[in-house]
């Protein structure tokens, strides 16, 4: 049932695209193509037998987020960081759309669909055996099979026309905002914990309107290419991660580097003690002897303490997930239970932030 409404959303993506009338067109697009990559998260997710497709505190199914980070890890979905990425950007524009407004320029409509039909097609395949021409009739085009321009020629083109937008005299604000909110989300691509607020598009904003050029107010976007394969109707097009500039970070917002943001830290370090013990399929005294061992707790990128009045709570990231999962497959487990065994801990009660711990 589950892989049937995404089936169904993703043909209404296809027809909505397609369509000849332009009013709520891109609306339309969005808002199916996420629901349909949503319900085919979730339909892989019970297929693979995955247990944690219910929110065990509300009872309610998980998050579009969730479902990525649960199919990243997921031995048989194997959804790569720059399809998560794809979809988070999708994710982030239909946010806009549904909730305030944007404008997607044609070729980033059409980059985005043509990459989800693509990656929609490999993970029915992968996970159900099914190809998307089976679900197809057969007079459907599946979108364009027109290739677009160059991603950072699309990219400076859309800049060079917001930057006309913000002219003085023009009164185009709203529509400059709205563009600049497509250009935001798209950080989703490099970053996954990537939010548009409305401060980000006031920041980037005021950059533009001084002149400065995109390279400088989004880095990030260097960070995106294209991959297209073939033509006709065995055209694809893959959304990838390649190097990038680096990226300056400021805490004063005067400052227009980078669409900087403000980074909700409960979705970085959304991890619990449990939740990677469960994650990494081993028990929690060996999951904290394996903190320990990659001194994972005294890593930024890796954990952050919670205060909340005289409660302390350590959570974790998805990049502490990762180093332990290469650390099971690579390491001695039992050497290094040994070694680091929470019955050995020192620490104070300040610093141990595990439910139930009395070390020290």
């Amino acid at each position: 049932m589950l892989k049937q409404k995404a089936l169904d959303s993703l043909i209404f993506t296809i027809e909505a695209f397609n369509s000849p009338h332009a009013a709520g067109r891109a609306t339309r697009v969005l808002l199916h193509l996420q629901h349909a990559f949503e319900m085919l998260l979730k339909a892989a997710l019970v297929q693979t037998r995955e247990k944690r497709v219910f929110d065990s505190e509300t009872g309610r199914s998980i998050g579009f987020e969730r479902c990525l980070r649960l199919s990243a890890e997921n031995p048989i979905i194997k959804l790569a960081d720059a399809d998560a990425g794809t979809l988070r950007a999708i994710d982030a524009m239909r946010d806009d759309e549904q909730h305030w407004f944007n404008l997607v320029p044609e070729q980033l409509l059409y980059l985005h669909a043509r990459a989800g039909v693509t990656l929609f097609d490999e993970l029915l395949q992968r996970v159900f055996g099914e190809s998307l021409a089976e679900h197809l009739l057969g007079r459907v085009l599946p979108l364009s099979v027109d290739p677009p321009h160059d991603l950072a020629f699309i990219l400076d083109e859309e800049y060079s026309q917001i930057a006309a937008l913000l002219q003085p005299g023009r009164r185009a604000g709203h529509e400059a905002r709205a563009r600049l909110r497509t250009l935001l989300a798209m950080e989703a691509h490099v970053d996954p914990d990537a939010i548009v607020s409305d401060r980000d598009v006031t920041r980037v904003e005021r950059a533009v309107r001084d002149n400065h050029p995109r390279d400088q107010v989004f880095p990030r976007l260097d960070e995106i290419a294209t991959a297209i394969d073939g033509e006709g109707v065995h055209f694809t097009d893959h959304l990838t991660k390649t190097g990038g500039a680096p990226v300056r970070y400021v805490a004063d917002d005067s400052i227009p580097a980078a669409g900087i943001r403000e980074v909700d830290l409960l979705k970085k370090y959304h991890r619990s003690p449990a939740d990677l013990a469960e994650a990494l399929a081993i028990s929690m005294p060996r999951s904290t002897a394996l903190r320990r061992h990659l001194r994972i707790d005294e890593d930024d990128r890796c954990s952050h303490l919670f205060e909340l009045g005289a409660v302390q709570q350590r959570r974790y990231s998805d990049n502490a997930y990762r180093m332990m999962r290469d650390a099971v497959d690579n390491d001695d487990l039992e050497a290094v239970g040994a070694a680091h065994s929470p019955k050995r801990s020192t620490r104070s009660w300040e610093r141990c932030a595990e439910p139930g711990c009395r070390a020290g």
